[in-house]
C-alpha cells in the first residue's frame, strides 16, 4: 500500500488503515496543523497571553473592566505618557462583548493591540489550514466523498 489509498470505501493515510471519510479528513488537518506552525504562531500565543487581564489593580472605577494586562504596564511604561496626534481606536474585552475605545495614549494603544494582533495571526493560521487541508482532503478523496 502507498501512503494514500482507498479500499472497499475506507481509506489508508500516513500509516492508518480503514479509515472512514471523516477520519481521513481528521488526519489530514493534523497534518496541515503540525506542518504549519512556526514562529509567528508562537508570538501570537505570547500576545494573547501578555494581553490577558491578569493583574490585579486597584482604584478601578465602577464598570470597568477588572485588572490589567502585563502588556500594557510594560509598554506605559516605555511610552511614559507619549501621545499620538490623533485617536485610534483600541478594544477591550472579546468578542461579542468588546468595546471600542478611542485612545490618544501611545502605552494605552500598544498595550491593547499586541493581544488584538494575536488574535488575528490566529485567526489566519485557522483559515490557511483550513484550506490547505481541505483542497488536499478533496484531491485525496472519492468524488462522492469531497466537501465541495
Amino acid at each position: 500500500m502507498d501512503t494514500v489509498e482507498q479500499l472497499n470505501g475506507t481509506y489508508f493515510y500516513d500509516g492508518s488503515s480503514n479509515l472512514s471519510a471523516g477520519e481521513l479528513f481528521f488526519w489530514i488537518m493534523i497534518d496541515e496543523t503540525l506542518d504549519h506552525f512556526g514562529v509567528t504562531d508562537i508570538a501570537a500565543v505570547t500576545g494573547i497571553y501578555l494581553g490577558s487581564n491578569s493583574l490585579t489593580v486597584a482604584g478601578k472605577l465602577a464598570g470597568a473592566t477588572p485588572g490589567t494586562s502585563v502588556a500594557s504596564v510594560y509598554s506605559r511604561r516605555l511610552f511614559r505618557g507619549r501621545m499620538m496626534p490623533v485617536r485610534l481606536p483600541t478594544w477591550i474585552g472579546y468578542p461579542p462583548h468588546a468595546k471600542k475605545i478611542m485612545m490618544q495614549k501611545l502605552g494605552t494603544f500598544v498595550g491593547r493591540s499586541i493581544p488584538l494582533v494575536g488574535w488575528v495571526i490566529l485567526a489566519a493560521d485557522v483559515s490557511i489550514i483550513s484550506f490547505k487541508a481541505v483542497s488536499k482532503y478533496n484531491i485525496i478523496a472519492s468524488p462522492s466523498d469531497r466537501l465541495w
